[in-house]
C-alpha cells in the first residue's frame, strides 16, 4: 500500500529564507504512523483495501501473452527435463536394463506429446505400438553411442514423430468426417466452454455494479444517504468495481485473441489430417522422408493447441482470483440490499452517457491556445493513450472523486503531449482554462486515495502525481560518480593466448575418436610438399669366408693320451688326420 503525507505532516519546516529544514519524527509521531498501517492493512471490511491488493495480485500474476507461453514452455520442460536427463545418462549392461529404458523413453513422449498419462494403460499400449514400428527396441545400442545433443535431439523427434502418428490412427478411425473435438485435449474442452464465458459474465455484472453506485454517488452528490453507508464507501466501491472492470477487460481480450488463434489452429490441424490421408491410404508403403516432416507438423500444431489452453485456464484462474477482491462492498449492502437505494434513481450504462453529450462539440475558435483532436481527422483517436484511462479528469475534482468516462466525440484536449477527454462540454471547457491547476487537483485527489494512482494510470506519469506538490516519500542526499576509466566494451573474450589451450580446443573440434582418416592425391597436389625423413643408414659388415685353393688338404693331426694323470706312464698315440678322400 502506498503511504502518502502532506508536507505539514511529514516533518518539515521552512526558515526564515525560504529553505526546506527536515526535522526528526518523534516516537509518539512514528507509533501513531504505525498503529494507523497496522489497522488500515488488516481491516476486514476496506473497499481501498482491497482495490490495492486486487493491483498488486494483477500485476504479480498477468503479464503478456508471449511471456504466458514462454512460461508455459519453460514449465514443461522443466518437467521433461528429470526423465530426459534419466535417459540420456543411462548405461545399459542387462536386457532388463534395456527393457526400462525403453520404458523412460515411452514415458518421455508421454509427457511431451500430453495424450494421456504414464499411468494410463491405454495411452502406453498405444505409444509404445507406434514407438516399436519406427524406433524397435534393438535400435537403443546405437542410440547408446550418440553424443549427449544428438540424444536430446532423437527423443524430440520420436516424440513429435509418435504423436502424430497417434493423432492420425485415431482420425483414421473414422470413414466420415472427422469430429475435431474427440482429439482436442481435456484441458482445452474445459477452458473453452468456461473461461470467454465466464469472464464475459463476471464482467458484465462488474459493469452493472459500476453504473448502479455512479447513479448513487450522482443522486447524493453534496448530500448524505442514509446512516448504514457513506459517500467515501461508495466511493471506495467504485474504484474497486472500476479496477476490476479494466482488469477483467484485459483478460477477457486475451482470452477472445486466444480462442481465434485456437479456431485456427484447429483448422490447419485437420487440413494436415486430410493431407496425410491423402498421402498414406492410396498406396502400400510411403517413404519416411516424405510421411515422417507431415507427422512432425502435425505434432506441432497439436503443441500449440495445447499451449493455448493452458493459457486460457491461466486467464480464468486470474478471473476468478479477482473475485474475492471486490466482496468488500457486497458485505457492506449484504444487510441493505442496494436496489432499495436506487428507488427512484435512474441507472444508466456508460454508452447511454455518452450518446448524451454525442451532439455536443468543442469549437476551436474558442480555445485557440490550445489543440484540440477529434475522431473525424485523426486516425485510431480511440487507441491513443488517453489520461485519467480515459476518465474525466474535471468531473473526478468537481464531484468528490466521481469516476465518469470521458467522450472523444465531444473533442481530445492536448496539452504538454498528453491527451484528455471529458464527459461534457462544460467540463472540457472549464479543464482547459485552467489545466494544470486540475491536473494538481488530481494528484491531491491520488494522495487521500492510493488506489486512483495504479486505476488512473498516474504511475506511468510522474509529473502528474507530483503536480499537487503534496506527495512525499522520501528525501535524502545521493551522488553519482562518473567512471574516469570506461570498461572496453571491444574486447574479444573468446581469446586465447596458451598454445596448449589452443592445442585442446583444436582437438576436441577434430573429434578424432569418431574420425576416420584418409587422404587424396591429385594431379594438382602431386609433389608440391616438401618432406624430409631421418633413417638408419646400414652397417658396414665385414667375414671372413673359406677359400678353396691347392694347399688345401687335411691337415695333419695326432693327439697324445696319457700324458698327465697316469701313475703307469703308458702313452698312447691317436691319429686324427682326416682323409684326403672324404
Amino acid at each position: 500500500m502506498l503511504c502518502v503525507q502532506s508536507d505539514q505532516d511529514s516533518g518539515i519546516q521552512q526558515d526564515s529564507e525560504g529553505a526546506n529544514q527536515i526535522t526528526p519524527i518523534s516516537k509518539d509521531d512514528s507509533a501513531l504512523a504505525t498503529k494507523v498501517c497496522m489497522e488500515t492493512l488488516t481491516a476486514t471490511c476496506c473497499s481501498s483495501l482491497d482495490t490495492i491488493k486486487m493491483q498488486v495480485y494483477f500485476d504479480m500474476n498477468y503479464t503478456s501473452r508471449r511471456e504466458f507461453l514462454k512460461e508455459i514452455n519453460w514449465m514443461l520442460e522443466s518437467k521433461l527435463n528429470q526423465v530426459s536427463r534419466e535417459i540420456i545418462d543411462s548405461r545399459m549392461k542387462t536386457r532388463d536394463q534395456m527393457e526400462v529404458l525403453y520404458r523412460k523413453i515411452i514415458t518421455f513422449i508421454l509427457l511431451g506429446s500430453g495424450m494421456g498419462s504414464p499411468s494410463d494403460v491405454t495411452s502406453v499400449q498405444e505409444t509404445t505400438a507406434v514407438l516399436q514400428s519406427i524406433f524397435p527396441s534393438t535400435e537403443l545400442g546405437s542410440f547408446m553411442v550418440l553424443l549427449r545433443r544428438d540424444k536430446e535431439q532423437q527423443l524430440s523427434e520420436l516424440t513429435m514423430t509418435v504423436t502424430g502418428i497417434r493423432l492420425f490412427n485415431k482420425a483414421s478411425k473414422k470413414e466420415q468426417e472427422m469430429n475435431f473435438s474427440e482429439l482436442m485435449p481435456a484441458v482445452l474442452g474445459e477452458a473453452l466452454m468456461v473461461t470467454s464465458e465466464a469472464i464475459q459474465n463476471e464482467l458484465s455484472v462488474t459493469k452493472t455494479l459500476a453504473w448502479k453506485y455512479t447513479a448513487l454517488l450522482e443522486k447524493y452528490h453534496g448530500s448524505q444517504p442514509e446512516k448504514y453507508v457513506s459517500l467515501a464507501q461508495l466511493t471506495q466501491a467504485l474504484y474497486n468495481v472500476r479496477q476490476c472492470e479494466h482488469f477483467l477487460q484485459i483478460l477477457l481480450a486475451d482470452s477472445r485473441l486466444s480462442a481465434k488463434r485456437i479456431d485456427i489452429l484447429q483448422k490447419d490441424i485437420s487440413s494436415q489430417i486430410f493431407l496425410l490421408k491423402s498421402s498414406v491410404q492410396p498406396k502400400t508403403a510411403v517413404p519416411t522422408s516424405k510421411v515422417f516432416p507431415l507427422f512432425k507438423a502435425l505434432s506441432k500444431l497439436w503443441s500449440e493447441l495445447q499451449d493455448e489452453a493452458e493459457l486460457l485456464n491461466i486467464l480464468n484462474n486470474i478471473a476468478l482470483r479477482l473475485q474475492f477482491f471486490h466482496t468488500s462492498h457486497a458485505k457492506i449492502f449484504s444487510k441493505h440490499p442496494l436496489d432499495s437505494l436506487l428507488d427512484g434513481v435512474e441507472v444508466k450504462t456508460d454508452k447511454e452517457r455518452l450518446n448524451e453529450h454525442s451532439g455536443e462539440r468543442i469549437d476551436p475558435a474558442q480555445l485557440k491556445q490550445h489543440e484540440w483532436l477529434y475522431l473525424e481527422t485523426t486516425d485510431n483517436l480511440t487507441k491513443l493513450p488517453l489520461q485519467y484511462d480515459g476518465f474525466c479528469g474535471y468531473t473526478l475534482v468537481n464531484k468528490d472523486g466521481l469516476l465518469l468516462p470521458g467522450n472523444p466525440y465531444i473533442g481530445v484536449l492536448k496539452h504538454k503531449e498528453r491527451l484528455y477527454v471529458f464527459n461534457s462540454k462544460e467540463a472540457a471547457m472549464k479543464f482547459a482554462n485552467r489545466p494544470d491547476y486540475f491536473i494538481a487537483l488530481v494528484a491531491e485527489k491520488a494522495n487521500s486515495s492510493p488506489e486512483l494512482i495504479k486505476l488512473l494510470k498516474l504511475h506511468q506519469t510522474p509529473s502528474c502525481v507530483q503536480a499537487g506538490k503534496t506527495l512525499l516519500v522520501s528525501k535524502s542526499e545521493n551522488g553519482t560518480q562518473t567512471d574516469v576509466h570506461a570498461l572496453v566494451t571491444n574486447i574479444v573474450k573468446s581469446y586465447k593466448w596458451n598454445e596448449w589451450e589452443l592445442r585442446r580446443s583444436a582437438i576436441k573440434l577434430a573429434d578424432l575418436r569418431t574420425t576416420v582418416t584418409h587422404s587424396t592425391q591429385t594431379h594438382l597436389s602431386h609433389m608440391r610438399r616438401e618432406n624430409t625423413t631421418q633413417t638408419w643408414l646400414p652397417k658396414e659388415v665385414a667375414c671372413q669366408c673359406k677359400r678353396d685353393g691347392e694347399t688345401g688338404v687335411p691337415r695333419p693331426q695326432i693327439f697324445l693320451a696319457g700324458l698327465r694323470g697316469r701313475r703307469d706312464g703308458r702313452m698312447e698315440k691317436i691319429n686324427l688326420t682326416r682323409s684326403i678322400h672324404e
